[in-house]
């Protein structure tokens, strides 16, 4: 159902047509790198988090680790990773499938510095077997409730 909630506001820029669907699972970095040809580091992979009773999105470059530190300077909380069920409700999209695009009101969406290093990444689409190519420009433009970049990596 998310994928299609995805390709419904992606529609709305005209990009909805560059969404890739696989045959395989793309849920994880790596996965989504054997399904996309590319290195891992380029899956820019959506996070979940809880602050304030709320849903926080971070993206983030594939092969990049949360600083705890340098997310409770951010958020002045300690970093607490939404629950698969969280994630569904407060979100929109299920573990594996959490992307920028498409999320619920309400639903921050951050980009973390780790990301300025590739010209183009690629994150999910709101399911297991799906990605799309963007530049970092594009990313920041076309995220849902984009708030601001941050740097909360290691």
């Amino acid at each position: 159902m998310s994928i299609e909630a995805v390709k419904k506001y992606l529609s709305k820029f005209g990009i909805a047509d560059r969404i890739k669907e696989f045959n395989v699972s793309s849920a994880t970095v790596d996965l989504a790198a054997q399904a996309l040809g590319c290195e891992p580091c380029r899956i820019a992979k959506t996070l979940s988090f809880l602050v304030d009773g709320h849903a926080v999105l971070i993206v983030t470059a594939g092969d990049a680790r949360i600083d705890n530190p340098k997310y409770k300077a951010q958020f002045k909380t300690k970093a607490k990773f939404l629950t698969h069920e969280e994630a569904k409700n407060l979100v929109g999209h299920a573990i594996g499938g959490v992307c920028p695009f498409g999320v619920n009101e309400g639903v921050d969406v951050y980009l973390d510095k780790s990301l300025k290093r590739f010209s183009t990444v690629f994150p999910a689409c709101g399911s297991s077997n799906s990605a799309i190519e963007m530049s970092i420009d594009e990313l920041e433009k076309y995220s849902s409730n984009f708030v601001s970049w941050i740097d909360v990596t290691k």
